[in-house]
């Protein structure tokens, strides 16, 4: 299974929703942000790297974190080198590896979006409650749609308790289920610390919420 988590806006929660459903799903992380890569970085070969040409994806791919990851390089040189027609053929090898695979991918609705979800059986959209960010998570579902990738959830962050009376024209908005995940100070330490939420703070209430999260998407693999 390749899962892409996207969602158009960017700082909406895109990476910190990524590492906590690989590390939930057994999956292994890629940071598809080539541009602005966000999660943990690891010394070898990087995302940069395989799409350059230079590694292959596999090796790429580092196990001694918390969660397996293939790190993406911050270098704008690197980001330059990149064939995003490499993409779909990366994703593939590491899915033939590991069995699962979860994209971080990049904010907007270029290539570099595109590219992955073309590759992926299904997406997680990640927004916030304001509008500006369900609007792009809306347009990034229209993209989804186009690229044959179903939509197993969309994970709504920073929601609030009244975000519950809305769930349902959410859920209508965009076709799919509706997961809140709450704003959790643990988060936020748990990123510093390079670690998912759901293995420092199992009992916090952002990784109950990333654990609805996981279910739905397992279930729509099924």
């Amino acid at each position: 299974m390749i899962l892409a988590v996207c969602g158009g806006k960017g700082g909406v929660g895109k990476s910190t929703t990524a590492f906590n459903l690989a590390a939930l799903l057994d999956a292994v992380v890629v940071d598809g942000d080539l541009a602005m890569a966000d999660l943990p970085t690891a010394r070898g070969p990087d995302f940069h790297d395989v799409l350059a040409g230079r590694a292959s994806a596999v090796e790429a791919v580092r196990e001694d974190g918390p969660v397996r990851i293939l790190p993406c390089g911050r270098s704008l040189a690197g980001a330059r080198a990149c064939d995003l027609g490499r993409i779909e053929a990366a994703l593939a090898a590491v899915e033939d590896e590991y069995g699962r695979v979860v994209v971080d991918c990049p904010a907007g609705l270029n290539a570099a979006v595109g590219a992955p979800l073309a590759a992926a059986d299904a997406c997680v959209l990640v927004t916030t409650p304001a509008p500006a960010a369900l609007a792009d998570a809306l347009r990034t579902r229209e993209l989804a749609r186009e690229l044959g990738s179903g939509l197993a959830a969309v994970a709504l962050n920073r929601a609030k308790e009244n975000e519950c009376d809305s769930r349902e024209s959410y859920e209508r908005a965009f076709g799919g289920p509706v997961v809140l995940i709450p704003d959790c100070s643990a988060v936020a330490v748990a990123g510093a610390r390079g670690v998912p939420v759901v293995l420092s703070r199992p009992d916090a209430v952002a990784s109950e919420a990333f654990r609805r999260l996981a279910a739905r998407v397992q279930s729509s693999a099924r």
